[in-house]
């Protein structure tokens, strides 16, 4: 009997090209061909590898080295042997071919680090956020023929994140920056820079502060790298309006993404005068930024023309005045509104229906906007174009709301409904609620009149009802039937949806669940906080939402081991899992989360009481990714005693 030939590895990259990335990795395990046609060119494109310093890294660094080019995310960096070992095999089989590093959670030694940068010649992207113990001492890159080096290998850098630097001052500033001088993003979030006085020396900032981080050194770096620099990032600092007035006046500097978050000091003026000098901006973070009021709003629609993307999230005192403007923004793709808590929508709505209107907003975030009610309107407005929507705790969203967006927007990739608790099994359904005509209850018809000493119920009327005990009529076999010849009409119809936030929605039962939850490319889904769904749920989900990533079913207290035994063999991509407040499952459910949920990097089971910390400590043994366990008061431990 002949062999077949086996396929030319040109012909399985292009079969290849047609899974999702999450496809295409479970096929690469297949065969060692389909593994070697899964390392394509076309799919090896900005890969990065994210791992802590451990002695498992060592070989996957050494596996790393057939690869032109990659990105490193390397976690837990100390000063430990192991952790210099694994930077020494970095530097010895990798080295040129790294673009971008960065070392969350670390505390190396400054030599660490210097022992490293100079054979990293390919860099494009460094990241030392929170890396304060190669700054507390001040002498980071003092010797001149340490800073030769870094400059050589440094030369080619584009992305600098030094946020969250406490110890971070002009003389490190300067040695650092004087390497690298092609910039063109910096990060200084969270840094403590001194913008107008010096609270050591009481007096204004001067130059070549050795304790701290002035407006002036910066001004003067932005100025000598003026041509290059074009996205700046001072989220969470004390910026004054004076000093974004100086800093959007630099000759020569224009800046395409400007990130503010957080900045409390800034004012209406301010912005109106960043506006008037920074037109060419595409990116814009006001988020937090307190003070600002809708005269901002004013001022970005009528100058910034070329703005891509503008966050106003928690920005308390915004209105819907000028948001109508901002539709005629042809560029605008991106919208957060997040907890701005005056919007109504209602200027979003007449700005989209516009003549002029020329937004194609791809990502609009409402949540926590609870003067939002008239989602039809919005949903028939927003184009297809429209990818992500956020209406998180939007309390006023009911099932035709959820028809709208089912009907208007089939292009949508991420849909959060969290804390939407009018959301029925109706509306996941695409299906109108039948209202039945009223049928006297059945004790009036038994006892008919009464009449007490309070005449609180004299038998002529029932008592009103409150609101939180109207409760929506159950769904039948009847109605199942109906919904099967007209199930295009459901959620279901958002085929390309990737994520999903149902939590708190707590109307939700079982029958909208197992029907509507059919989503082959779903990675994350949270279903926390629905007290009607049971194992029957998670059985159906398991097995149409293979490709989930992150799973939340936190205090949803029908779900027990059974269920999890039936449907976590289905879930081997899972990630991050979310049990906590589950108390139907056991030890027996961590046995099967060690069997089946080898990738597991974190998992939330607080509270639950039949849990040890015994199996907590072997499922930690046993899991090689779990980086984060939150185990709080579980086997049944007292909380009051334990505060």
């Amino acid at each position: 009997m002949m062999e077949t030939p086996a396929l030319p590895l040109e012909v399985i990259s292009h079969i290849l090209s047609f899974l999702h990335s999450s496809d295409r990795k479970e096929a690469s395990l297949v065969c060692r061909s389909w593994y070697e046609a899964s390392q394509d060119h076309q799919f090896q494109r900005n890969v990065t590898f994210h791992f802590p310093a451990c002695t498992s890294s060592l070989g996957f660094i050494r596996g790393l080295a057939q690869r032109s080019q990659c990105s490193l995310i390397i976690s837990h960096v100390d000063n430990s042997s192991l952790s210099r070992q694994v930077l020494e095999e970095l530097r010895v089989h990798l080295g040129p071919q790294i673009m971008g590093l960065a070392l969350p959670g670390s505390s190396m030694s400054e030599s660490s680090l210097l022992n490293l940068l100079p054979c990293l010649s390919g860099l494009r992207k460094l990241d030392l956020n929170g890396l304060d113990s190669l700054f507390m001492s001040g002498a980071f890159l003092s010797r001149e023929e340490q800073r030769q080096k870094v400059r050589i290998a440094l030369r080619n850098l584009e992305e600098l994140d030094l946020s969250d630097l406490r110890y971070l001052s002009d003389l490190t500033f300067n040695r650092l920056t004087g390497c690298t001088p092609r910039l063109r993003r910096l990060a200084l979030a969270g840094c403590h820079i001194a913008f107008e006085f010096d609270p050591y020396r009481g007096c204004p900032v001067g130059l070549g502060s050795s304790a701290m981080l002035s407006l002036r050194n910066l001004l003067r770096l932005l100025r000598d790298q003026s041509s290059t620099v074009c996205c700046l990032d001072l989220s969470r600092t004390s910026i004054t309006p004076e000093s974004l007035r100086l800093l959007a006046q630099v000759s020569d500097l224009h800046l395409k993404e400007l990130s503010l978050q957080g900045c409390k000091e800034l004012t209406d003026y301010s912005i109106e005068l960043l506006c008037r000098h920074q037109r060419s901006l595409r990116k814009l973070d006001l988020s937090a930024c307190t003070e600002l009021t809708s005269r901002s709003v004013l001022t970005i629609a009528a100058n910034l023309k070329q703005l891509e993307s503008l966050s106003l999230a928690r920005d308390w005192r915004m209105t819907d005045k000028g948001l109508a403007d901002l539709m005629a923004l042809p560029n605008l793709t991106s919208l957060d509104l997040a907890e701005c808590l005056h919007v109504s929508g209602v200027e979003l709505v007449k700005g989209l229906s516009a003549p002029q209107c020329r937004a194609q907003l791809e990502n609009l975030n409402l949540r926590n906007c609870t003067y939002i009610r008239d989602v039809s309107s919005l949903a028939q407005l927003l184009t297809t174009s429209l990818r992500e929507l956020d209406l998180s705790s939007c309390v006023h969203l009911t099932d035709p709301s959820v028809r709208a967006i089912i009907s208007h927007l089939p292009g949508l990739v991420k849909l959060r409904l969290g804390f939407c608790k009018e959301i029925t099994d109706w509306g996941l359904m695409g299906m109108k609620e039948p209202t039945d005509s009223y049928k006297p209850s059945k004790d009036m018809e038994d006892k008919g009149l009464s009449f007490t000493r309070t005449f609180g119920n004299m038998g002529f009327f029932q008592p009103p009802s409150m609101p939180f005990e109207d409760k929506p009529r159950l769904v039948t076999d009847e109605d199942l039937g109906a919904f099967r010849e007209q199930e295009a009409a459901s959620l279901r119809a958002l085929k390309g949806l990737q994520e999903l936030d149902l939590t708190a929605c707590s109307k939700l039962t079982d029958c909208s669940i197992t029907e509507v939850l059919r989503f082959p490319e779903l990675q994350r889904l949270s279903l926390s906080m629905l007290p009607e769904i049971s194992d029957e749920s998670l059985v159906s989900v398991s097995l149409h939402c293979r490709c989930l990533t992150s799973l939340a079913l936190s205090r949803c207290n029908r779900i027990t081991d059974e269920g999890l035994v039936r449907a976590l063999p289905h879930l081997h991509r899972l990630q991050h899992l979310q049990l906590a407040y589950c108390n139907a499952i056991t030890d027996r459910s961590l046995n099967l989360i060690v069997q089946h949920c080898r990738r597991l990097r974190t998992l939330d089971i607080s509270m639950c009481k039949d849990i040890t910390v015994t199996k907590v400590d072997f499922l930690q043994s046993h899991l090689p990714f779990l980086e984060e366990v939150h185990y709080r008061f579980v086997g049944g431990a007292d909380l009051i005693l334990t505060l």
